[in-house]
Parts: structure tokens; C-alpha cells; sequence
């Protein structure tokens, strides 16, 4: 299923992280493991934040997603499934009459 990960990183924990040279390798780790489909990065709420787009093949994933996020830059993570183009095209087919 695609999803959408939103992490928003704790400032003083991401600004050590910048400081002591880790943070790229904290999101380089995070790409090699995620492999998303595409990744933003941007600020919101006043936060540094991180937008994945990414498939969840299985939902035990998640922690080994997450936990990096949480444990190393102190992060809020949420995760959304999300649709492409072509998913929405599809269900919506699926729900028109004739179908």
C-alpha cells in the first residue's frame, strides 16, 4: 500500500544532529530502508519536517520504519495511505454506475 510518512523532527534534537554531521546520514539510512517512491523536505509547524512517499509491503514494518526517527532526531512521525493518479482513476471506476 503507498503511504505518505510525515516526520516532523524535534529542533534541538535535529539541530545536534546537524551540528555533529549525522542527520544526512539519519535520512540516507532512512532512503536505503524505505526506498521511497519520492521525499520532500520542508518546514511545518515550525519543525523540520520530512514528507515520504513509500510502499508498505506489510504493516510490521512500521517500527522498523519509525523507531530511527523516533530514537535519533526525537521526531513525531504519522503515516497516511495515499493514492497516485492511477489508484484514483481506479477506485473510483470501481464506484461508478455500470461498473
Amino acid at each position: 500500500m503507498r503511504m505518505l510518512l510525515k516526520v516532523q523532527m524535534d529542533t534541538p534534537t535535529s539541530n545536534e544532529a546537524i551540528k555533529q554531521g549525522t542527520l544526512p546520514k539519519i535520512m540516507e539510512a532512512a532512503m536505503e530502508e524505505l526506498r521511497p517512491e519520492a521525499a520532500y523536505f520542508g518546514a511545518e509547524d515550525g519543525c523540520r519536517t520530512a514528507y515520504i512517499f513509500f510502499d508498505l509491503a506489510d504493516p510490521s514494518q512500521l517500527p522498523k520504519f519509525s523507531e530511527p526517527f523516533f530514537l535519533q532526531l526525537g521526531a513525531k512521525v504519522s503515516y497516511r495511505p495515499v493514492m497516485n493518479r492511477e489508484d484514483l482513476a481506479k477506485g473510483l471506476a470501481a464506484i461508478m454506475p455500470g461498473s
